[in-house]
């Protein structure tokens, strides 16, 4: 049931932008959470608490996997489960920037089937549901019509296109966002051609831009080509490399195997 999952993703997304602008640019508690994890806000945390209760009531027989909440081994016993970033960014947040989202996805039996990434400081929201195409704020998305590596506008950490990892210089222009789930929907939206990152990558961050993404005409791999699955015991897959069919080949082409 995709499209009634989808209703009830957007509505909690809603409801979770509400926190964040309540908290945005006003200072709010924050802390590291150590282990190279990153920090984190009491933004974070109460708009995680609020979309564990909201969600997990309205589907109580779904799993629940997010970045803010203590990891549980029953979620691998559900054949749905919500993976939730409650604020992907939060470094942006933290800063004042607008660019950061809210990442929600029903991931059933590995793969997403609807999902939501939502930036509520600029009031879009981009959405999918399996088989239903993917839309920012109810116009259909597609994604760019490049059809060769050479000239693409990629996104990326800048560490990603280290010629190394490439065999020498990407023939690309290189951009940044802060927002993983962000970085997805730009190249659903066809505003880039293509996103990488070479470094695990948590499920919670990229699980919605991964159905949305390929519901907009992306082919979404990790490095070495395997298409992503999801609710994994270790809650992480080996980076994603997100952009149209010749794109995708013309980066699979040029990477250089990690060893």
């Amino acid at each position: 049931m995709p499209e009634p999952d989808l209703a009830l993703l957007r509505d909690a997304a809603k409801a979770a932008g509400e926190i964040a602008a309540k908290h945005f640019r006003k200072d709010p508690e924050a802390w590291d959470k150590g282990a190279g994890q990153g920090p984190v806000t009491e933004a974070d945390i109460e708009v995680d608490t609020m979309l564990r209760e909201e969600l997990t009531a309205a589907r109580s027989d779904y799993g629940w996997l997010s970045e803010e909440t203590a990891d549980n081994a029953t979620r691998l016993d559900r054949n749905r489960v919500f993976v939730v970033d409650p604020i992907d960014g939060t470094r942006a947040f933290m800063n004042g920037k607008t660019g950061f989202s809210h990442a929600l996805a029903v991931v059933e039996d590995g793969v997403p089937v609807a999902a939501v990434v939502y930036l509520p400081m600029l009031d879009l929201m981009f959405t999918a549901a399996r088989g239903l195409g993917a839309t920012l704020n109810g116009t259909a998305l597609g994604t760019s019509s490049r059809s060769a590596l050479d000239g693409a506008q990629l996104l990326g950490n800048k560490k990603m296109f280290a010629e190394e990892r490439w065999g020498g210089p990407l023939p690309v222009t290189q951009h940044f966002r802060s927002s993983l789930a962000y970085r997805m929907v730009l190249v659903a939206e066809g505003a880039f051609d293509g996103m990488i990152t070479l470094r695990p990558s948590w499920e919670w961050d990229i699980a919605a831009g991964d159905l949305i993404a390929r519901e907009a005409g992306a082919t979404v791999t990790d490095q070495v080509g395997t298409p992503l699955r999801f609710n994994n015991p270790h809650p992480q897959v080996n980076g994603v490399l997100a952009a149209p069919i010749n794109v995708h080949q013309g980066l699979m082409a040029r990477l250089v195997p990690a060893t």
